[in-house]
């Protein structure tokens, strides 16, 4: 078992780029994974490989799908991003940027990369605190998940491997996040978590991810450098 090999789910937000940092401060050649899924906030995709070049990713792929097949979400749908809303509005019930089944898939995608890697562990940059109430970002999701994929592979029916999801972030508030962020030296100009950027890439400022975001530097007392639309 190859334990210090690991797949990475990188989005080139905040919270994936963190968990990337992290899993190479740990000492795991890393393998990060980035998905095309139709999201109109693409240019997360161009983050991504900023991010992957700068903590030394061993290799970087983005897997294309099109989970504009399906909509019923503002991230892939002709649907306005809601903006504006307050903190009490966010826990609300599970909103209209909410991806049906995508970290499902993205955790599946991973899980297969993983086994031809034949590496056990998956990193994933999921929240449970300041987050905008989705379902696949909650423990316990996370914990069947695992449960499934050690049922669903070769590798694991053989007993040669024992996946484990790694979501060090799971527990932390968004300032936890920003300040262990810059612990591990990550560049936040690098980043991209607007979910309704502008034609030229900047941040609306004003969607759940851009709010949440600005959130957490505000709280961890530390300056953000990315630039928000005027």
């Amino acid at each position: 078992m190859n334990s210090r090999k690991a797949v990475c789910l990188l989005s080139g937000g905040l919270d994936s780029s963190t968990c990337l940092a992290l899993a190479r401060r740990d000492g795991y050649e890393c393998y990060a994974l980035s998905f095309d899924y139709g999201q109109r906030h693409r240019i997360e995709l161009e983050a991504a490989a900023r991010v992957a070049q700068s903590f030394g990713a061993r290799e970087h792929r983005t897997v294309c799908i099109d989970l504009r097949a399906f909509g019923a979400s503002a991230l892939t749908a002709d649907v306005d991003v809601p903006k504006h809303r307050s903190s009490e509005e966010m826990v609300r019930g599970i909103p209209i940027t909410y991806v049906p089944a995508r970290n499902t898939i993205f955790l599946a995608y991973a899980l297969a990369w993983a086994e031809v890697l034949e590496c056990s562990g998956i990193f994933m940059g999921v929240n449970a605190i300041d987050y905008s109430g989705y379902p696949d970002c909650r423990p316990e999701f996370i914990q069947a998940f695992e449960r499934m994929a050690n049922l669903a592979t070769k590798a694991g029916v053989e007993g040669r491997t024992l996946i484990q999801i790694h979501t060090p972030l799971i527990t932390l508030s968004k300032a936890g996040i920003v300040c262990l962020a810059a612990e591990l030296g990550l560049d936040f100009a690098l980043t991209h978590s607007c979910y309704d950027p502008d034609q030229q890439g900047l941040a609306c400022g004003q969607c759940d991810s851009c709010l949440l975001r600005r959130k957490g530097f505000a709280e961890a007392g530390i300056t953000d450098a990315i630039v928000y639309a005027p």
